[in-house]
């Protein structure tokens, strides 16, 4: 493998399939500007030479793009890009999922997906001030905008304070509506951790993603204004359709 190849960062040994690596290289030219909207992709020969792989290996990258409505594929003219506007999510001190994409999305809701009581493990009781071994909500969801999946979620409660949530939350497809029945009109995040790696199964199911996508994830402390913690909570967005955008806490 020559010098080129390893600057367009093909690891023929990474465990992450060739042409879903080459997909990945064309997303990151399109997010970084170097083809413009309606732009034609260099013919499959040339990306074969560039990858230093085959060219049936390009042509599975590329049909993937297509499927996923990134590239259009035109017979005898060649594949082009198509407009790509990802969906900007603002992490501040007030992080809310409805507000956060106003303006971006006509239809935005959250759809709970499953709910469970167990022990918090050291991380969540550290987290919401319990001891461990404590029984915590544990609430699976999903964040939709205009019926696409932009995020998956998982968020823990104290299942004393908030017995019942799990119940509000399928009634109200809002944590924030959710929280108002125990008395919470206001809330705060208190720190957010930021990372991304590729989705797992779970992930690449319930975001409708290709094998090897890539999600950013959050990892947060939620909290009342004066200082009790209330919910913790790691969200995985996919990073094809979402950026996240950090503003001071």
């Amino acid at each position: 493998m020559n010098g080129k190849h390893v600057a367009d960062g093909i690891e023929r040994r990474s465990g992450v399939s060739l042409w879903r690596q080459i997909a990945d290289r064309i997303l990151q030219s399109i997010a970084a500007g170097d083809f413009a909207e309606n732009a034609a992709l260099p013919p499959e020969v040339a990306l074969a030479e560039r990858y230093g792989v085959n060219r049936h290996t390009v042509r599975s990258a590329i049909a993937a793009l297509v499927q996923d409505g990134v590239l259009r594929a035109e017979q005898g003219r060649g594949t082009f890009v198509l407009s790509r506007k990802r969906l900007s999510y603002p992490i501040g001190a007030r992080t809310r999922f409805s507000t956060g994409l106003q303006g971006q999305a006509s239809e935005r809701h959250i759809v709970l997906l499953s709910s469970s009581v167990e022990p918090a493990s050291r991380r969540v009781a550290e987290a919401l001030g319990l001891a461990r071994g404590s029984d915590v909500i544990r609430l699976e969801t999903r964040g939709e905008a205009d019926g696409k999946p932009v995020s998956r979620a998982s968020g823990w409660f104290d299942a004393k304070r908030f017995a019942g949530i799990d119940v509000a939350m399928a009634e109200t497809g809002s944590i924030t509506a959710s929280l108002k029945r125990f008395g919470i009109d206001d809330y705060l995040r208190q720190s957010t951790v930021l990372s991304a790696r590729h989705a797992d199964a779970s992930d690449l199911a319930d975001l409708d993603l290709q094998p090897g996508g890539i999600v950013l994830v959050t990892i947060a402390v939620n909290m009342t204004p004066d200082g009790r913690p209330i919910q913790f909570a790691e969200a995985r967005f996919p990073a094809e359709r979402v950026e996240l955008k950090l503003s001071a806490l």
